[in-house]
């Protein structure tokens, strides 16, 4: 099965559609449907308010998720207590990619989607992307479309399946199930819908802002073949480094209502930190005609500033190595999951007295280091013009020494590839940058 994605991601050109047309068929549908997104009142949302017991914004069916509070103290980083709001979607959802053989290579279906959170709207998504809420049809929408492909193992062959989690920071204890399946027999084809080589999708996300966050997960559960390279570290010795930081870490997590979170302040159209830091909840009205709703109103999370997240890189004996970082964030799971070596937005980290470790190598590389460069949406379903700058940037030993800081841990693309065929071991960032090297956007 690693060869058969080999090939497809060494298959630049697709049976179906060329890599060069993609962008027109998503200009095409995007003029096919009628998308708008304003932002409104907190007053103005059509089924959400806030609740007179303790200030959570939520919705009156109890259904999607409810935007609450968050108090934490952690043993990690140099802020080691805050309170900040959180999303809570205790529901699991599906993102999901059906592949299916032409002319000998596998190819994926890939979907033209609106979110009402990303800057440009419709980008590459998944087959399917939906919440509980969603192919249950607890909106009372329209069904979703393949979803049996997912719900049905009798629909095809499952070639990956593993809960993975959302952004930590935003999102308490959130997973969705990541799966790859192989379809049985002919797959119905809609016009939002088209199939792609691995490949071609490699080359889309060198692209800014084109290929979602969604997509982006499942296409890191893609099998990665084994270069035969020789990794510095066994994987006995990775999963016990890595057991043994999930171990020495001691963080607590407690929701509190959202009107009584210290340092928040909520207004008429958003909800700020006092500081004007990290990011403010705000309010929407949406219009999409392709979506299972054509019409709603919800909340979303807006980011302040551009992210930076990036792996470092350098071969060692020869083999590809990545600079991981144990991650703390409040709303994993687990508490620690592997995430790049950078993953900061700078501005919310100016005022403290020494930067985050190694953002400054990665700002201040020269052109001749940077191995990829491209800026992507994070979940356009829940954070508006949440983007991050993802890089592969390489690295000597002054500026990032085999023998890795505390926290850090050098691991091969193929050593990653087998830990996210398991629950809860990449956070989404890392996942993406994954993806970058399963579609082959980027060879180290």
């Amino acid at each position: 099965m690693p060869h058969r994605f080999a090939r497809s991601a060494a298959a630049r050109e697709g049976a179906r559609l060329r890599t060069e047309e993609v962008a027109d068929w998503l200009a095409e549908r995007r003029a096919a449907h009628s998308f708008r997104v304003d932002r409104i009142p907190f007053e103005r949302l059509d089924g959400w308010s806030f609740r007179e017991d303790g200030g959570d914004l939520a919705h009156h069916s109890g259904r999607f998720f409810t935007v609450e509070g968050l108090r934490v103290t952690s043993t990690a980083g140099p802020v080691r207590e805050w309170q900040q709001p959180i999303i809570n979607q205790p529901e699991v959802g599906i993102l999901g990619i059906v592949v299916k053989e032409f002319d000998g290579v596998l190819h994926l279906l890939m979907q033209a989607k609106m979110e009402p959170g990303n800057r440009n709207l419709l980008q590459l998504s998944p087959t399917v992307q939906a919440t509980r809420s969603n192919y249950t049809r607890a909106h009372r929408g329209s069904g979703v479309r393949y979803v049996e492909y997912f719900t049905d193992r009798s629909r095809g062959r499952v070639l990956a399946d593993a809960l993975q989690s959302e952004h930590g920071s935003w999102f308490f204890r959130k997973s969705n199930r990541n799966m790859i399946v192989e379809a049985h027999g002919e797959v119905p084809e809609h016009p939002d819908f088209r199939w792609l080589t691995l490949g071609q999708i490699g080359a889309l996300l060198r692209r800014d802002n084109l290929v979602n966050m969604d997509a982006r997960t499942v296409l890191s559960c893609a099998p990665f073949p084994d270069p035969d390279g020789v990794a510095l570290h066994s994987a006995t010795e990775l999963l016990s480094w890595f057991t043994a930081e999930r171990a020495r870490h001691d963080l607590t997590a407690e929701r509190v209502p959202l009107g009584r979170v210290a340092g928040w302040r909520r207004g008429p159209w958003s909800i700020d930190h006092e500081a004007g830091r990290y990011f403010s909840v705000v309010a929407v009205s949406v219009r999409a005609g392709s979506r299972e709703v054509s019409g709603w109103s919800q909340p979303l999370f807006e980011p302040h500033g551009l992210g930076v997240t990036a792996f470092l890189t350098r071969r060692i004996g020869g083999t590809p190595h990545l600079l991981a970082h144990a991650r703390v964030e409040g709303g994993f799971a687990d508490t620690v999951e592997l995430g790049p070596t950078v993953q900061y937005t700078p501005e919310n980290h100016a005022h403290l007295p020494v930067p985050p470790p190694f953002l400054r190598t990665v700002l201040e590389a020269g052109r001749s280091r940077v191995r990829y460069e491209a800026v992507h949406s994070e979940e356009g379903g829940r954070f508006l013009n949440a983007e991050s700058r993802y890089l592969f940037v390489e690295a000597g030993e002054a500026e990032a020494p085999l023998q890795a800081p505390p926290g850090y841990v050098w691991v091969t693309p193929y050593q990653l590839s087998r830990l996210v065929r398991h629950n809860h071991y990449l956070n989404v960032q890392a996942r993406t940058l994954l993806s970058c090297l399963t579609s082959g956007a980027v060879r180290l």
